[in-house]
């Protein structure tokens, strides 16, 4: 049993109640998104996904279409509270669909953007389903009914399809302007939800938001390259169709703003029925399923540390896992690291590193104005788990601390180091530090403990001129293994963080670096580091 097989049935199904015209063209729409381009959506996504809940969905679906097909039929004939019990049903479907998004998430994290709308895509059909059950149940919604019934048409097609279409072009062509197209398909359905109830005026920028991400699409199918001329046209003749539809609902939305003319719903109705059903979404879904581009996703295989952490992170937590063993650096040989190193990369950092023991740190830690409330919420609970425990205020503050090996059979990871930094006797940090090599590029792999999980950072070193820059970064290609990840289970979660570290020497012995740390691109940390070699410290 498949999702094609079950879509192919549906199709019966559709034509059945319209012969017993149990099933209006008014409704039509919904229907055919509901029996059709949901599985055949799909069975394209899950047809080379083994995992669990994708090899089960094809099975909760089928009492999700039987309730589906009961609903005209019952309708008039039984208490209304049957036709709402049965669209539950659906609903509870489209629920299993939203985990099954989350799960994909969940497994990769905030890496391949074209993914992560594909999810949202499978996420936001939940939506879609509970404003059928609204109708259905005839929930005050503070809508009439059909806007409510449309709110549901809105959801299955500008959210869900929509979603998965940008997505999939992502996998072929991923411009520099392909993450702004995305965010505004993503967000423009619940502006235009907002503006419906709120404002015919952000009603309005919701719609001029939808066409900025329309024609983006258009230009970007135009450009885009594809296997067979047939699902070349398809593809180009999906968005442009909406590109159409979207003047339709501008008009609609600019009528009700000016008052200069009106459109009605009626004609809304039948302007976007046939043009979003037939050409947008018939004809894009028939594109893709000639070929269905492949995800760019690739495994990661860089070894973890499987040291995990307790509530309390500071150096109690290596109690029976260090050994006698002496490491004096973060590295053994820094030239390890930096592919093509040039003599004149600063012996002072070169030194620090290798020989990190005989240095003294200084700190000056700016948490950014915008971010300042959460790190007072997060330095309350740091202050108590002993990790990325910083302080909040700007004073220049020295970090002490130790270099200690780690049992490599309990970490996994080759010559494992544990470096202890503490603030005034208080634990700041615990990392582990260890190393691993993908495609004759090394990168430091570092692990520190969390509470019964560990965040891991993979760093890439590139020589600056005579500077040292340390990144999370990917600067060097799009797979490179350098990021900021989290372990969930057996699955490495990559987090919308990055971080980003310039050395460089100052005067002989002593060395300056400048730490930024972004979240969602936007910078919420910077640190100032003031480093002396144990010789050149003169107070």
């Amino acid at each position: 049993m498949t999702f094609r097989n079950i879509a192919m049935f549906n199709m019966i199904i559709i034509i059945t109640l319209l012969l017993l015209n149990k099933a209006s063209s008014y409704f039509l729409m919904l229907s055919v998104a509901q029996f059709v381009f949901i599985p055949f959506m799909l069975h394209l996504i899950c047809k080379n996904d083994q995992s669990r809940i994708s090899s089960c969905l094809v099975y909760w679906s089928i009492p999700a279409f039987i309730a589906l097909f009961m609903i005209p039929i019952v309708k008039g004939t039984v208490p209304e509270v049957i036709p709402f019990l049965l669209s539950c049903i659906y609903f509870l479907f489209t629920l299993i669909v939203a985990i099954y998004g989350v799960s994909r998430f969940l497994k990769r994290g905030f890496v391949h953007f074209e993914e992560f709308l594909i999810d949202m895509g499978l996420i936001c059909l939940a939506i879609g389903g509970a404003w059928y059950v609204a109708y259905e149940g005839n929930i005050n919604t503070g809508f009439s009914p059909i806007i409510t019934w449309l709110t549901s048409i809105h959801f299955h097609y500008s959210a869900f399809l929509l979603l998965l279409f940008t997505g999939f072009i992502g996998r072929l062509h991923k411009p520099r302007g392909y993450h702004l197209i995305g965010m505004s398909v993503l967000i423009a359905p619940f502006i235009v939800a907002i503006g419906i109830t709120f404002s015919v005026y952000l009603e309005l920028v919701s719609v001029i938001l939808y066409m900025f991400s329309i024609y983006g699409l258009i230009f970007l199918s135009f450009k885009t390259s594809f296997q067979h001329t047939i699902q070349q046209w398809m593809i180009r003749t999906s968005f442009s169709a909406l590109g159409v539809s979207i003047l339709f609902s501008f008009l609609y939305a600019f009528g009700n703003v000016t008052g200069i003319f009106s459109i009605t719903i009626d004609f809304m109705l039948r302007s976007h029925g046939i043009t979003n059903m037939v050409f947008f979404a018939l004809i894009g879904m028939i594109g893709w399923a000639m070929k269905l581009p492949p995800s760019n996703q690739q495994k990661l295989q860089f070894p973890i540390s499987t040291i995990r952490g307790k509530w309390i992170n500071d150096e109690r937590i290596l109690k029976g896992k260090t050994t006698k063993k002496k490491y004096v650096g973060l590295v053994d040989q820094l030239s390890n690291y930096v592919p093509n190193r040039s003599p004149t990369l600063s012996s002072t950092i070169i030194d620090f590193y290798e020989n990190t023991n005989q240095y003294r740190l200084f700190a000056n830690v700016n948490w950014h104005f915008w971010f300042l409330p959460f790190a007072l919420i997060y330095r309350l609970i740091s202050s108590k788990m002993k990790q990325i425990n910083l302080p909040l205020s700007r004073k220049k503050v020295e970090m002490t601390g130790d270099i200690v090996a780690i049992k490599e059979k309990l970490d996994g990871r080759d010559k494992t180091r544990a470096w202890i930094r503490k603030i005034d006797g208080e634990t700041t940090f615990v990392a582990l530090y260890s190393s691993h090599q993908t495609k004759n590029r090394t990168y430091m792999n570092i692990a520190l403990p969390l509470p019964w999980t560990s965040m891991i950072g993979i760093l890439e070193l590139s020589q600056i001129g005579q500077n040292l820059r340390l990144s999370s970064k990917n600067n060097q290609c799009s797979h490179a293994d350098s990021g900021i990840y989290l372990i969930i289970k057996d699955c490495l979660f990559k987090l919308p963080i990055e971080e980003q570290f310039d050395v460089s020497e100052v005067a002989n012995g002593n060395l300056e670096a400048r730490h930024v740390m972004w979240i969602f691109s936007i910078p919420f940390l910077t640190i100032h580091y003031t480093i002396y070699h144990e010789s050149a410290y003169t107070g």
